[in-house]
């Protein structure tokens, strides 16, 4: 039987009050609880920008984990769109850019 399990890499920029709420260090968490991949960073714009790679299920996951976010957090809205290039064979919190 073939592996039919998909991997997708997606690149998230999630808006509202998402930074002084433990954002990334949750997201991090969260990632390696799934499994998934990649990388997550505040934005000096009041965002936080993330790449998730794993799983499409995994992935799908943890967007929705993401638009509930930490307790403090107050997610606006979750722009994503397909990534490519290389990614991390971890999970890392970024500096800000």
């Amino acid at each position: 039987m073939a592996d039919t399990t998909k991997y997708v890499a997606v690149r998230a920029r999630i808006h509202g009050k998402v930074q002084g709420v433990w954002f990334r260090g949750w997201t991090e968490g969260e990632a390696k609880r799934l499994g998934v991949h990649g990388w997550v960073r505040n934005r000096q714009d009041g965002t936080v920008e993330a790449l998730f790679y794993g799983h499409q299920d995994d992935v799908d996951v943890l967007l929705a984990l993401c638009r509930m976010g930490p307790p403090a957090a107050d997610v606006d809205k979750i722009e994503t769109e397909p990534a490519q290039g290389m990614v991390p064979h971890r999970f890392e919190v970024k500096p800000t850019v």
